[in-house]
């Protein structure tokens, strides 16, 4: 009689032959290759958006930022509601230059009411060192008369600026801004000079005008 170890190698599996696979395990491997490629998918994802939120953040407070318009003392360059894009990269107090639209951080010597925080938006008038005084509703700067085109038909000054016997002048590294629409822009006639430090950028672009898409230059 034949002992066991006569027998030769035992397959425990009486449906193994020659071809025979353990397909349980290879079923295994799959799943694992299949959860790999969806962690890796995943992992790629959250790190595209995080990727995504940081160069927003750095755009937004580096480069570029968009800003909307909550008061009509622009019009008719910028009317309420209207958003514009502006530069901040590259540009700082010493780059302004009479006739920007900048934004700046809200003056501490404002007591006219309304927004008591946040940034506003004024068209730079008069530049550090310069003289600045108004007769009727002219403005003169270093003696000559400022042409203003960007002013509404018929726009008064409203609160006279100095006078030609006594112009005023604008500090070291302050600027002197106005709201074109003179009758409702409270500005450097009420609350003087803003810090060329408080500017936070020039307005470039506005992108949304008059309830709709629209894309034109400052």
């Amino acid at each position: 009689m034949s002992s066991p170890a006569d027998l030769g190698p035992v397959n425990s599996d009486p449906g193994a032959g020659p071809g025979y696979t353990d397909r349980p395990a290879e079923a295994a491997g799959d799943g694992a290759r299949r959860a790999t490629r969806w962690q890796r998918r995943v992992t790629e994802t959250v790190g595209s958006l995080l990727a995504a939120a940081l160069l927003s953040f750095l755009m937004r407070t580096y480069v570029v930022q968009t800003f909307w318009i909550p008061s009509g003392s622009m019009i008719p360059a910028l009317n309420v509601y209207d958003r514009i894009l502006v530069q901040k990269a590259f540009y700082t107090w010493h780059d302004v230059r009479e006739g920007d639209i900048v934004v700046f951080t809200h003056p501490p010597m404002d007591e006219c009411g309304g927004f008591t925080s946040g940034d506003l938006v004024k068209r730079v008038i008069a530049l550090p060192g310069q003289t600045i005084y108004s007769a009727g509703n002219n403005i003169y700067i270093d003696g000559h008369l400022l042409a203003e085109p960007y002013l509404p038909v018929n726009d008064a000054l409203g609160p006279p600026i100095a006078s030609s016997q006594h112009p005023y002048r604008v500090p070291p590294g302050d600027f002197y801004v106005l709201g074109d629409n003179r009758a409702d822009s409270c500005d450097s006639r009420f609350w003087g000079p803003i810090a060329g430090t408080s500017i936070v950028g020039k307005a470039i672009l506005v992108i949304w005008h008059d309830s709709h898409p629209e894309l034109h230059g400052l």
